[in-house]
């Protein structure tokens, strides 16, 4: 689903993204931001706080539940098959880059990288981010045995992930979301989608269409290309209000790319079912191979008898 803008670049950057953290949060943040085309690398120092966890019983999509490990790789795969980068090393501190725009990612034992904007997903303390507190607002004091002690303040953060700090999005930590595994991804992709949505504004979108979403429908649904693309034309003029300058020319070259974007999102039959096999085979990918074995033996088990009872009817 990338949407690439030719005609700008942000090579003075090393990255478009980057996301600290490869938890739930910072790998479903990975996700979108990659898929919309966008340079996305993810630090992950391996201590993510879901690897305190046992056994996972209520994320959605496992009926039987499913274990850290599996779950870590497939979301590590997940993200990198989206485009990311994942890079095992630490973030020690995120400073404002000289000219003011983008940020500058300290790294334990790795060199520095640039980044354009920051998506923040660690479920602990931020003290990385402290050197972008100016106003003093991202951490609160609190007493506790007697003793005062700052922290991250975990409403610093909008509901979107936007934050007073321009191009700095925080996903975790923040409220209560952080502590379900679950909710943290939901929170994650959130945020992804406002980075997209200003990416968007950047690149030349007014507010009223900078709206973004990621999914595709069955071909058949689309009943008449022709007549789809007049009637979203329709829809694209409407939804332009005054919130732009953008001249006649660079309007209509954003509602035909929009408009191929949206046709781009209708698959066929074919291509349905070859993303249905393809997925089902990424996630044997992640399945023991005794445990395939096994449901393989089952399987031919249950086809013998059938295949008997078949040969005895055929006499």
């Amino acid at each position: 689903m990338s949407e690439r803008d030719s005609t700008r670049t942000e090579a003075a950057f090393d990255h478009d993204v980057v996301v600290v953290g490869g938890g739930p949060a910072g790998c479903a943040a990975g996700v979108f931001t990659a898929r919309h085309g966008l340079d996305t690398v993810i630090f992950d120092r391996g201590r993510s706080s879901i690897q305190r966890c046992a056994h996972l019983g209520n994320y959605l999509g496992f009926p039987g539940g499913i274990d850290i490990e599996t779950l870590y790789g497939l979301m590590h795969d997940h993200a990198e098959e989206a485009g990311c980068e994942i890079v095992p090393a630490l973030v020690e501190s995120i400073e404002r880059n000289d000219g003011g725009e983008g940020f500058v990612i300290d790294l334990q034992d790795v060199v520095p990288v640039t980044a354009r904007r920051v998506i923040a997903a660690t479920r602990y303390d931020g003290e990385y981010m402290r050197g972008l507190d100016d106003e003093g607002a991202m951490f609160e004091t609190h007493e506790h045995d007697g003793e005062e002690h700052e922290y991250f303040d975990k409403d610093y953060a909008e509901r979107d992930g936007t934050t007073p700090v321009d191009d700095l999005f925080i996903a975790s930590p923040y409220g209560d979301t952080g502590y379900q595994a679950l909710m943290a991804a939901g929170r994650g992709a959130r945020t992804a989608i406002s980075v997209v949505e200003a990416v968007r504004r950047e690149r030349g979108y007014p507010d009223s269409l900078a709206n973004y979403y990621d999914w595709v429908r069955r071909e058949t649904e689309l009943e008449d290309e022709s007549a789809a693309r007049n009637r979203w034309r329709e829809h694209f003029d409407e939804r332009v209000t005054e919130d732009h300058d953008l001249e006649e020319d660079r309007l209509a070259e954003l509602r035909e790319r929009k408009i191929d974007r949206k046709i781009g999102m209708y698959i066929s039959d074919d291509e349905i079912e070859r993303r249905r096999e393809r997925g089902q085979e990424r996630l044997l990918e992640h399945i023991d191979d005794d445990l395939i074995l096994d449901a393989a033996r089952a399987i031919e088990a249950e086809k013998r008898p059938t295949q008997r009872q078949q040969g005895a009817d055929g006499k």
